[in-house]
């Protein structure tokens, strides 16, 4: 089981069979992303092999800490066929963002 928490706050947690692996980050699919904790940044991104990306706040409590998980909703299908799954919107965080196995 991964769990990604910030502070207390469990925001994400799936099964090790659910998550994706790609560049050291761990993407949990969107449906263990706990509903309301994140929200569209604005700050544009793409990758060049993955394809285009969307930021995501994430709220701690009142605040939104800006840009602290990202998404690929529609990756490149040679991104796909790199990662060997459909990664499409599963979420990955940053550093504030403590992700481990539980």
């Amino acid at each position: 089981m991964f769990q990604a928490k910030l502070g207390d706050q469990v925001i994400a947690q799936a099964e090790e069979a659910d998550v994706i692996h790609i560049e050291g980050n761990v993407y949990f699919p969107p449906s263990s992303v706990v509903e309301g904790v994140l929200r569209d940044s604005p700050t544009p991104y793409t990758c060049p092999w993955k394809g285009e990306c969307q930021y995501l706040s994430v709220r701690d409590g009142e605040q939104w800490l800006t840009d602290r998980a990202w998404t690929y909703p529609d990756p490149y299908p040679t991104a796909i066929e790199k990662v060997g799954r459909d990664f499409s919107g599963y979420v990955a965080f940053w550093k504030d963002v403590r992700v481990s196995e539980a």
